[in-house]
């Protein structure tokens, strides 16, 4: 299979919420918007992937299941202050895990989980092997 592109598709409960979530909130750059301007679907940059809000689940917010969306950022002790002081609830605070990344979990609106993820400097990941 030669996959030349690819998205995560996330049809929230109430789509002006989720689309100030991500857009407003957690700040994601917007890739594209498509469809009617009174409720547009949103293409947002996530990192080197996409993420596509758009459509509804019918007011019903939909078990996220397997679901995660992990999200590298430079800092999250700052993303956690930052997100506090806009309102959004952290499920899981910063912590180093035994593997050694710094994770934080949050929930969009619809409940689906939001890991932030910190490779820190003295981290394998972060060593260049050449």
């Amino acid at each position: 299979m030669e996959v030349l592109s690819s998205r995560i598709l996330v049809r929230p409960s109430n789509p002006e919420r989720s689309r100030r979530f991500y857009r407003d909130i957690l700040g994601l750059a917007v890739y594209r918007e498509f469809g009617p301007p009174e409720n547009p679907g949103l293409v947002f940059f996530l990192g080197q992937g996409l993420l596509e809000v758009s459509g509804t689940s019918d007011g019903e917010p939909a078990p996220a299941g397997p679901l995660r969306i992990w999200l590298q950022v430079r800092d999250v002790r700052a993303e956690h202050d930052r997100l506090v002081a806009a309102g959004v609830t952290v499920t899981r605070a910063p912590q180093r895990e035994p593997w050694g990344l710094v994770e934080m979990w949050i929930a969009d609106p619809d409940g689906v989980p939001i890991v932030l993820v910190e490779v820190p400097g003295d981290h394998p990941l972060r060593r260049d092997p050449r």
